[in-house]
C-alpha cells in the first residue's frame, strides 16, 4: 500500500490531477518529487507577501500552491504567477503544513481547531477542536535562568501537519494526543495520548501512522483503532530539557522509519517492531530536520553545528559531511539529482545528491538587509551580540532577532523547474 501511496503522490508534480498532496509530498514523507529542479539559479519568479513569518511549507495540487502563515491565515495562490486564489483566517498563527484531498484543505491552526476547507474556493467544510494548542515547556530550559521558571521553547516553530489516507485525516496537538478524524466529516475516529508535545507531523504506512512526541518516545500506532503497536524511547535530559524530544518528522521507506531527535540522533527504526536498526549520532546538535531518503541515502542537516549530511540507509555509516553557516531546521526535498534545504541565515541552498556540492544559494530580502548586524559578514549568527545573558527573556529576544533575518524553516517544493519555499520574513518565494 505504502508504493501506491507514494506513486499517486509524486505524479501530482508530473502535471496530473491526483487525489492528494501534503508535507515532504507524500504519506511517507520521503520528499522525493519526480522532476528535474533547477540546477542553476535564474531568477525569482514571484513573491507573495504576508503579514507574519511563514513556518509552514507549501503543497501544490491543480495548478495552486497552498500553505499557512504565522498572521493566522491559510492561502492559496496561483503557482505561475503567485495571485492570490482565496485565503481563510483562523483564531491563530498556522505555521502547519496542510494536507491537500478529495477536494479538501486539511490544516490546523494555534487556535487549538483543525479545518477542512474547499480547495477551490476556500470556503470551511468543517472544523475540529482539540484540547487546545500550548508549546513544549520546562523550566530551566535550555539553561535559560531563573532555573524554576517554567518557559516556553521558542524553536518549538512548527505544527503538526496532517497526513491523509483510508479516508482518514491523522495529525498530533500541542494537548499531547495525536488525533484521526473522518476525512469527511471531521467526526473523531479515535486520539492517543503520550506523554506531551506532538509537534511531529506523522507519517503513515501500510495502515500504520508513525510520529513522535516531546515525551521523548517515537510510535507506531495502528491507523484504524489508534491501538499501540509499539514505541521507541529516545534520549532524556532531566536537567535542561535541552537534548530531548522528537521534534522531527519521519521518512517510512522499504520498511525502515527514520527520524531525527533533539537528542542529537538519527534513527533508523524497524516499520513493524520499532527495533533501532543503528543511530547516527550527531554530536551534541539536535536532528530537527525531516530526512530525506533516495537512493539508499539518507539526507538531513543538524542545529548548532550546521551540517549537512549524507548517510547510508541500510547500515548509517557517513557518505557526505559539509559544512554549513547556519542552523539547519528546513526539511530537505529532492528532485532529481539535486537536494534544496533552507538555512535559518535566510538562505536557501542547492546541493547536487552524489556529492553534496553547493551548486548555487539564494537569500531571502531580510536576510540581505540584516538588520541590527544578527549575521556575520559571512552569514553566521553573530552569537556575542546575541546571546549576552541566560536570564530572564534575553535568549527569547536574541531567538526572535535570529529569525528576523528571513529563516527558512519551511520544507522546499519542487514543481517542474520552480523551487517554492516560505521565509519568517513574511514572503512565500518561488524561484527558476
Amino acid at each position: 500500500m505504502a508504493s501506491r501511496v507514494v506513486a499517486i503522490a509524486l505524479a501530482a508534480f508530473s502535471g496530473v490531477a491526483v487525489a492528494q498532496s501534503m508535507f515532504r509530498g507524500d504519506a511517507a514523507h520521503q520528499a522525493v518529487y519526480s522532476t528535474d529542479g533547477p540546477r542553476q539559479f535564474h531568477r525569482v519568479k514571484w513573491t507573495f507577501p504576508t503579514g507574519d513569518q511563514i513556518v509552514s511549507s507549501p503543497v501544490y495540487q491543480n495548478g495552486a500552491i497552498y500553505f499557512g502563515s504565522d498572521d493566522g491565515y491559510v492561502y492559496a495562490v496561483d503557482a505561475s504567477d503567485g495571485t492570490q486564489r482565496w485565503k481563510y483566517k483562523t483564531g491563530g498563527p498556522v505555521p502547519a503544513t496542510p494536507a491537500v484531498a478529495g477536494g479538501v484543505v486539511y490544516v490546523g491552526s494555534y487556535d487549538g481547531k483543525f479545518y477542512a476547507l474547499d480547495a477551490t474556493t476556500g470556503k470551511a467544510r468543517w472544523k475540529f477542536a482539540t484540547d487546545g494548542e500550548r508549546r513544549f515547556e520546562a523550566k530551566n530550559l535550555h539553561g535559560m535562568l531563573p532555573k524554576n521558571q517554567t518557559i516556553a521553547d521558542p524553536f518549538d516553530v512548527f505544527l503538526s501537519s496532517p497526513v491523509v489516507a483510508q479516508g482518514a485525516v491523522y495529525f498530533g496537538s500541542g494537548d499531547g494526543h495525536l488525533y484521526a478524524l473522518d476525512a469527511s466529516s471531521g467526526a473523531l475516529n479515535w486520539k492517543f495520548k503520550t506523554g506531551d508535545v506532538v509537534h511531529s507531523s506523522p507519517a503513515y504506512a501500510d495502515g500504520v501512522v508513525y510520529f513522535g512526541s516531546w515525551d521523548s518516545y517515537f510510535y507506531a500506532v495502528d491507523a484504524k483503532t489508534g491501538a499501540q503497536r509499539w514505541r521507541f524511547q529516545g534520549g532524556e535530559d532531566a536537567a535542561i530539557h535541552n537534548q530531548v524530544g522528537f521534534q522531527s518528522s519521519p521518512a517510512v521507506v522499504d520498511g525502515i522509519v527514520y527520524t531525527g531527535c533533539r537528542d542529537a540522533k538519527l534513527y533508523a527504526l524497524d516499520a513493524a517492531t520499532g527495533r533501532e536498526k543503528w543511530h547516527f549520532d550527531a554530536a551534541a546538535s539536535w536532528v530537527i530536520t525531516s530526512p530525506a531518503v533516495a537512493q539508499g541515502k539518507v539526507i538531513f542537516g543538524t542545529s548548532d553545528s550546521s551540517l549537512y549530511l549524507v548517510v547510508d540507509a541500510k547500515t548509517g555509516k557517513e557518505i557526505v559531511r559539509e559544512q554549513g553557516k547556519a542552523y539547519v531546521f528546513s526539511s530537505p526535498a529532492i528532485a532529481g539529482n539535486t537536494v534544496y534545504g533552507g538555512v535559518l541565515n535566510g538562505t536557501l541552498e542547492a546541493r547536487d545528491l552524489a556529492s553534496g556540492e553547493l551548486l548555487w544559494e539564494f537569500q531571502t530580502d531580510a536576510s540581505k538587509r540584516n538588520a541590527g548586524w544578527v549575521l556575520t559578514a559571512d552569514r553566521r549568527f553573530n552569537a556575542p551580540l546575541l546571546y549576552p545573558s541566560s536570564w530572564r527573556e534575553a535568549p527569547i529576544v536574541a531567538t526572535a532577532r535570529q529569525f528576523s533575518v528571513g529563516s527558512i524553516f519551511s520544507s522546499p517544493l519542487v514543481v517542474g523547474a520552480t523551487v517554492y519555499f516560505g521565509s519568517t520574513d513574511g514572503s512565500l518565494y518561488a524561484l527558476e
